[in-house]
C-alpha cells in the first residue's frame, strides 16, 4: 500500500471526550473512527490489524476441532425467554426494538440460546456429538460505562465457541484443550508471559470457571498471581477455600490489576435444560447435552494490545498482528527509482510494507512511522544510496542498522 493512496490521515489529536490510551492513539493514527462513546468504525489499517487477530484466533480454535459458522445478530424473543434470560431484571444490557409488525426482538449480547435452539435441528443421538461451533459475531451490550476504548464497546467483535457433549468426562476433556489453545493464541499475540489462567466464579455448574486475565495497569480486575504455578485468583474468590483447593500458600501470591481478556465456562445443562436439547445415548436412554462456552475479543485485544505496547511516541504492534511489516520512507528528491525497486521486490517477495511515497518533510514521516507502530522502518535516502546501504529499524527499541541491498532482503523476506 502506498501512503499516497490512503485516504485516512494521522493527527495530533484525538477526540476530547476519548480517556482511554488505546483509543486515543488508534483513532490519531488512523486505525479506528469513534462514532459514539463504546462504538468505533474500523478503517482500513485498524481493519487489517483486526483481521488478523481474528485470524490466530480462528488458526487455533480450528487445531482443537472448532467449526466455523455465523449466527444472526438479530434475536427471537421466545426463544430468550425459554432460559429467562429475556427479562431485563435478569440481564440489564440488552438493546431491544419492534419489528414494523410489532413483534419485539433483540441484538444479541451473546448466543447460547439461539445456538443451542438451532442444535436442536442436528443433535439427536450420541452420534452426533461432541460438537465444537464457533463463529466470530458482532455483540451488543447496553454498558452504562463505556470508556476504555475497544476494551469495553457498546458493540464489539466476539469469538464464541461452545461445545455439545455426552457428559461431563467428555465435556472437560475439551475444556482442558481450549485451556491449551487459549494460551498458545496469547503466545502469538505477544502477551503469553502475561496472561494468566485464573480461577473465578464457576456458577451454577462448577465450582470454577476460568478467565484469562492479563496484567495492565489500566484493568478493572485484581488478580493473586502465582508466578511458578503461572495462575492466578480473582479477588471475588480469593478466601482460604480457593487457597486450599489449589494447594497455594497466601504468601506466594502478589496481587496485580489486570484485564479481563478471555473466559471459559462450564455450562453443564442449564440452556439444553430449558431449551429440550436432548440425545439418545447408546443405551437408549435420553439425556441433556452437556454444554461449556469459550469467549474471546478480538477487537477488545486489538485494545489491550494498543495500550501495552505502546510508548511515548505512539503504537508498538508485535509483528504478528501489524499492518504492515515494513514502513518504507523515501527521503530526498533522487530516491524514486530506488525505493519504488525495493517496495516493488519486497512486495513480490511477500513482505508487506507500507511505502511513503508522499513529498513531505522527513521528520513527518518519521513521527507517522512511530505513531503507526510498524515494526520495521527502512530509510531510503540520498546519503544511503551514495554509501550503498540501508538504513532499517525496529519500532520496539529504535535500533538503527546499515545494511546492503541483499542483507537487507535476507533479513526482511
Amino acid at each position: 500500500m502506498r501512503v499516497s493512496k490512503l485516504f485516512t490521515k494521522t493527527s495530533k489529536n484525538a477526540p476530547a471526550d476519548e480517556v482511554a490510551k488505546n483509543a486515543q492513539l488508534l483513532i490519531r493514527a488512523g486505525y479506528i473512527h469513534k462514532e459514539m462513546a463504546g462504538v468505533y468504525t474500523y478503517l482500513p489499517l485498524g481493519k487489517i490489524v483486526l483481521d488478523k487477530i481474528v485470524q490466530i484466533i480462528r488458526e487455533e480454535m480450528n487445531a482443537v476441532g472448532g467449526m466455523e459458522m455465523s449466527l444472526t445478530a438479530l434475536q427471537q424473543k421466545d426463544v430468550w425467554e425459554a432460559s429467562g434470560r429475556w427479562d431485563d431484571k435478569v440481564m440489564d444490557v440488552w438493546f431491544k426494538t419492534k419489528l414494523a409488525s410489532g413483534s419485539e426482538v433483540g441484538l444479541a449480547p451473546t448466543h447460547e440460546e439461539p445456538l443451542t435452539n438451532l442444535m436442536k435441528n442436528f443433535i439427536h443421538s450420541y452420534k452426533d456429538l461432541p460438537a465444537y461451533p464457533y463463529q466470530f459475531q458482532t455483540k451488543f451490550r447496553n454498558e452504562l460505562r463505556s470508556k476504555s476504548g475497544l476494551m469495553r464497546g457498546r458493540e464489539f467483535l466476539m469469538k464464541d465457541l461452545y461445545n455439545f457433549s455426552r457428559n461431563q468426562e467428555e465435556h472437560e476433556r475439551f475444556y482442558e484443550s481450549m485451556v491449551g489453545a487459549y494460551n498458545k493464541i496469547f503466545s502469538r499475540l505477544g502477551i503469553g508471559d502475561i496472561t494468566y489462567k485464573t480461577f473465578a466464579s464457576g456458577g451454577s455448574f462448577s465450582k470454577y470457571s476460568h478467565e484469562f486475565q492479563t496484567i495492565s495497569d489500566v484493568g478493572e480486575d485484581k488478580i493473586y498471581v502465582h508466578e511458578a504455578k503461572k495462575i492466578a485468583i480473582n479477588q471475588e474468590v480469593f478466601n482460604d477455600e480457593v487457597l486450599a483447593d489449589l494447594g497455594i500458600d497466601k504468601n506466594e501470591l502478589v496481587e496485580k490489576t489486570a484485564v479481563e481478556a478471555g473466559n471459559i465456562f462450564t455450562l453443564g445443562t442449564r440452556f439444553s435444560d430449558a431449551l429440550d436439547l436432548k440425545f439418545t445415548d447408546e443405551d437408549g436412554t435420553t439425556k441433556p447435552v452437556f454444554m461449556g462456552s469459550y469467549g474471546l475479543g478480538p477487537s477488545r485485544l486489538m485494545g489491550l494490545l494498543a495500550e501495552h505496547f505502546a510508548d511515548e511516541k505512539g503504537l508498538v504492534w508485535p509483528e504478528n498482528v501489524a499492518p504492515f511489516k515494513v514502513y518504507l520512507a523515501r527521503i530526498g528528491e533522487n530516491v524514486n527509482e530506488y525505493a519504488d525497486k525495493l517496495y516493488n521486490e519486497l512486495t513480490e517477495k511477500g513482505v508487506e510494507v507500507l511505502y511513503d511515497d508522499r513529498d513531505v518533510r522527513a521528520g513527518q514521516k518519521f513521527a507517522d512511522s512511530e505513531l503507526l507502530g510498524i515494526p520495521y522502518r527502512v530509510t531510503i535516502s540520498d546519503r544511503t544510496i551514495d554509501s550503498g546501504e540501508v538504513e532499517i529499524s525496529e519500532r520496539k527499541n529504535s535500533e538503527k542498522m546499515l545494511l546492503t541491498y541483499e542483507q537487507l532482503l535476507a533479513k526482511l523476506v
